[in-house]
């Protein structure tokens, strides 16, 4: 195994190495001032900002430009990755598959399944190690290979997903506004540093609590989802495969009032948007994912996925109006998202709507109750698909 440096006193030649350059190119670099932290010791700062030094000499910046950059705080958000463990490559694959008892093979795939970068498991840290002992108890302890692997992708996507979060909202609510208001470059750091380490230990306490409610509320509903299937008297579906109401929604006329009023205006009436559809949807529905200003919610309940729909509408008079299209069928569910034709031609649906629409196909009709009333538009040849679809406009019942 590599011996692991110490992360209080780094040398030149493992600052190098760890920067993808030379050690006369890094005296070079702090002769002529581009690493203002060397202060005659490689400390992780100092060894964080020269790597950011080498990938902008990759690509191509010249040394004036980097160190003017630096002076005014450009390059300050290096400091940061002080407080952050250094991936310090601490076994081989081999080695680490015969420290887990698993496969090179599958080491391999864990990583790209995470989506963990091109060649993480050559350079296998201490950290990772860990997280392979932990991936190899939760197969031990029974969980099916295809379901690891589908958790491991959603996981990595996740995480991802918020890590880049993180570091563009601290950039643009943190970093810029200290460079506007001519704070110098060490100091910059300095505050940026300070707050970071006060934050970030915060962060993995804040995401296990939020993750452990999810999963208290997802348990409790897929209990619920379970037993209305098991009532149902449909025919029981193929392993991986589940039956659920599928709503598409976004705002009409979204495109020419990006145009008219500014991305400003329009981001804003989106983000209200998605926050209002999240706020009222039932229990036993969520978000999926979104698109621009589109979102795809799944529930187990298509009578109650409509009766939302309906009034999701009735609490909206202003423009961009939403319109919604529901369906209701069998998806094939892979890696926290829903697949097949019944998702695509759900989306088909919602694009047939005008705003302030909601639009539904037959299997929502007949699984919904009395109050709402379903006016037959016609069989329409949906998009992609070769075999007319009936399409209803969905409202509230008048007394």
């Amino acid at each position: 195994m590599e011996r692991v440096v110490s992360e209080a006193q780094l040398t030149a030649a493992e600052v190098a190495r760890r920067a993808g350059t030379t050690t006369p190119t890094l005296r070079r670099w702090v002769k002529q001032g581009l690493i203002p932290q060397y202060h005659g010791v490689w400390t992780p700062a100092a060894c964080a900002h020269a790597r950011i030094v080498a990938r902008l000499r990759e690509r191509g910046h010249p040394l004036g430009q980097i160190r003017t950059a630096s002076l005014e705080g450009r390059l300050a958000f290096a400091y940061i990755q002080d407080l952050l463990p250094a991936l310090e490559s601490h076994c081989t694959l081999d080695e680490a598959a015969r420290e887990t008892g698993l496969e090179p093979a599958l080491i391999e795939r864990i990583f790209t399944t995470m989506g963990l970068p091109a060649g993480a498991s050559q350079r296998i840290s201490a950290d990772d190690l860990q997280l392979l002992r932990y991936c190899a108890a939760m197969l031990a302890a029974g969980l099916p290979l295809i379901a690891f692997l589908q958790l491991a992708r959603v996981y990595g996507q996740a995480l991802a997903q918020m890590a880049d979060a993180a570091v563009r909202l601290f950039h643009l609510y943190v970093h810029e506004p200290l460079m506007r208001d001519g704070v110098p470059g060490l100091q910059m750091a300095e505050e940026m540093e300070g707050l970071a380490s006060e934050v970030l230990p915060l962060a993995s306490p804040v995401m296990d609590h939020v993750h452990r409610r999810f999963l208290a509320h997802f348990v409790e509903q897929d209990v619920i989802g379970h037993m209305e299937t098991d009532l149902d008297a449909g025919a029981p579906l193929d392993l991986g495969r589940l039956r659920v109401a599928i709503a598409f929604a976004d705002l009409a006329g979204y495109t020419r009032m990006t145009e008219e009023q500014g991305d400003e205006e329009a981001v804003g009436a989106v983000e209200r948007f998605i926050e209002n559809v999240g706020h009222t949807l039932p229990e036993e529905a969520r978000i999926i994912k979104t698109i621009g200003d589109e979102v795809m919610i799944v529930g187990s309940d298509p009578a109650t996925l409509v009766d939302w729909a309906v009034g999701f509408q009735e609490l909206h008079a202003t423009r961009p109006l939403p319109r919604i299209g529901v369906h209701f069928g069998e998806t094939l569910y892979r890696d926290g998202d829903y697949y097949g034709r019944e998702v695509n031609q759900a989306a088909r649906v919602a694009a047939r709507s005008a705003g302030g629409e909601v639009l539904v196909t037959r299997p929502v009709v007949q699984a919904a109750g009395p109050h709402l009333h379903f006016e037959l538009i016609g069989e329409v040849r949906l998009k992609g698909f070769t075999e007319a679809t009936e399409l209803f406009l969905a409202r509230a019942a008048q007394d």
